[in-house]
């Protein structure tokens, strides 16, 4: 692999970009659950899961 003088500061940028990536996803999913009706839907969610959860370990105990 050739490595340039000029790309020492490369990984850096990367790890930025993906930081920021990361940040407006995260502020997409709180303006989501917040504001456009996702809070229920997560509730939902949750509790589909949980008593999923609940119903498996009662069969089994």
């Amino acid at each position: 692999m050739i490595k340039f003088k000029n790309d020492s500061g490369q990984a850096t940028t990367e790890y930025a970009l993906v930081l920021l990536g990361a940040a407006v996803i995260a502020l997409l999913v709180i303006a989501w659950a917040t504001d456009g009706g996702g809070a229920g839907r997560i509730g939902e969610l949750f509790d589909t899961v949980l008593s999923g959860i609940f119903d498996r370990t009662d069969a089994v105990g």
